[in-house]
């Protein structure tokens, strides 16, 4: 099985989200199944040097774009087995952003258009090309449109997974011919029209041979016009080949027993250093130490989305009791002045860092004991499944992915690795945070919730069998 794997960010080398934690660990998972894949991104200026001074240059390859032939360079570097080809453009990736600039139509179309010639270019014919998100939306529908009039494009396949339906990159209907150098009639309600736009997510939904979520639960939800953004008519449509399938998490990469961001290494048969990470966290942040005291944390983007109206709303209730509260992240700035007045108001209580550091969050999922994630609405979520590794209790809302991943407490038998509400209201996720302080309190019952947390199974390998079991239904199609 063969697989190309087009993703506009993937760790190690370049990251602004989640997409990029998936993109650089569900291909190394297929690869240790057995899997021949490839991964294909965008050669942008940001990527580290440890890596572009490694790079291998290929091949290189022209790119037409209505009147225009652009330069499309391959280059090419391997990790852990892999082959990454990095799609080499200065002009349309040699920015200050990855995202967000005026002409991000034209660019990933580019993007989109050249992944779609590479496997003739390389001489490597996929079975499957597995596209994500908007940036790749294009994809399945060049695959379609070449296989029309070259035999090399009629057997391939095509994957589109929708990781957050939110940004669904939607231009001006003139790039679709102008730029795409697509036909106007694929402007419709059945194909890529979007009101009097273009959607280029609409189009992975729609040409792609198999669809795919990152959780089951988010799968259902875009089915319904609160999480459809305004697609839930042509999912609903195309729900036939709608599949969900929950992210899993680099084990190796957030380790308690090898981490070497936390101040103490743990694990469950350890868990009592866990609290030595805690105190570290106390005097990194100007928290008063003291071993006793809940402490509850949020690493997030600061976004109406991650249900920071519930937080803000309950918050001088919660900080009467007798916890600790640390946020890290960043965002609109109505939330990061909000955290910082709360900040000012409860100075022993509260630390607010409107900043984002990678050692610093690994440092709070070890030292917290509770993570909070209230989202409104939730794709799949990562920081719960990390919090889980490193028995630090999720408190969420039963949405998406969070639904899907934690299983709630029960008093009776003990069972559970996390705390969970149902309705997007601030008192109810107060009584669930006093609920779970309540159990806190009981240290007998708090540790066995700990060890449960981090028997969670999480890994990659549970989700990339799923992956491989649609690819070989896809193939046999």
């Amino acid at each position: 099985m063969k697989i190309l794997y087009a993703a506009s960010e993937a760790v190690p080398f370049i990251k602004t989200g989640g997409l990029a934690d998936v993109a650089g660990s569900l291909p190394l998972a297929l690869k240790d199944s057995g899997v021949e894949i490839r991964v294909v991104l965008p050669l942008y200026a940001k990527i580290k040097d440890e890596y572009i001074d490694k790079l291998k240059f290929i091949d290189e390859f022209y790119v037409d774009l209505g009147w225009r032939s652009q330069y499309a360079g391959i280059y090419e570097y391997t990790l852990e087995g892999v082959s990454y080809y990095f799609i080499d453009n200065e002009y349309y990736f040699a920015r200050e952003n990855l995202y967000g600039e005026i002409d991000d139509g034209e660019r990933f179309i580019f993007f989109s258009k050249a992944v779609s010639l590479l496997p003739k270019i390389l001489k490597f014919k996929p079975n499957i090309i597995h596209a994500n998100d908007w940036h790749t939306g294009l994809i399945p529908l060049y695959i379609k449109d070449f296989a029309k009039g070259d035999d090399f494009y009629k057997d391939i396949k095509t994957i589109y997974t929708i990781h957050n339906l939110k940004y669904q990159g939607v231009f001006p209907p003139d790039i679709l011919e102008g730029v795409a150098g697509l036909s106007i009639d694929y402007f419709n309600e059945e194909a890529l029209k979007f009101y009097e736009n273009i959607n280029f997510m609409k189009a992975g939904i729609v040409f792609s041979d198999a669809l795919t979520t990152v959780s089951k639960s988010y799968a259902e939800e875009i089915k319904y016009s609160f999480f459809g953004e305004d697609l839930e008519g042509i999912i609903k449509k195309h729900e036939n080949k709608l599949f969900g399938i929950v992210n899993g998490i680099d084990y190796n990469k957030y380790n308690p027993l090898t981490d070497s961001n936390i101040d103490e290494n743990y694990n469950k048969k350890t868990i009592n250093k866990k609290n030595e990470n805690k105190i570290a966290l106390q005097k990194l942040y100007g928290l008063p130490v003291r071993k006793d005291i809940p402490l509850i944390a949020m690493v997030t983007r600061l976004v109406s989305m991650k249900g920071l109206d519930l937080v803000t709303h309950i918050l001088d209730e919660l900080l009467c009791e007798d916890v600790q509260f640390i946020m890290l992240g960043t965002g609109d700035k109505e939330y990061e002045d909000i955290f910082n007045q709360f900040e000012e108001k409860y100075p022993k209580k509260l630390a607010s860092k409107i900043y984002f550091n990678e050692a610093e969050s690994h440092k709070i999922y070890a030292g917290a004991d509770m993570f909070l994630m209230p989202s409104m609405k939730e794709p799949c979520g990562i920081s719960q499944l990390i919090s889980l590794r490193y028995g630090t209790i999720p408190i969420v809302r039963e949405v998406g992915g969070l639904k899907d991943t934690i299983i709630p407490y029960n008093q009776y038998d003990g069972s559970g690795n996390g705390f969970s509400f149902e309705n997007f209201n601030a008192h109810e996720l107060l009584f669930t945070v006093k609920r779970t302080l309540d159990v806190y309190n009981d240290k007998t019952k708090w540790e066995k919730l700990m060890i449960n947390a981090m028997d969670s199974k999480n890994d990659w390998k549970k989700s990339s069998n799923e992956y491989i079991e649609i690819y070989e239904q896809v193939i046999k199609e």
